[in-house]
């Protein structure tokens, strides 16, 4: 009964993390579509990381 109470918090960060994962752009045409722009390795400073568009290509979004 105890070992219940270390679970839940375990599968509840579990199935957070992977509906979040599925959301990400990841190719170019996904990217442009969600206005963003692949940049190479990292992104100029006002934009992140939102996902990918390529192996060394990021997509950028503000």
């Amino acid at each position: 009964m105890k070992i219940l109470y270390l679970l839940f918090p375990l599968l509840l960060l579990l199935v957070h993390s992977a509906a979040g994962s599925s959301l990400a752009p990841t190719n170019k045409e996904q990217c442009q579509k969600e206005n963003g722009f692949c940049g190479f390795l990292n992104c100029p400073f006002p934009f992140l990381i939102s996902g990918k568009c390529s192996r060394f290509f990021v997509c950028c979004k503000k």
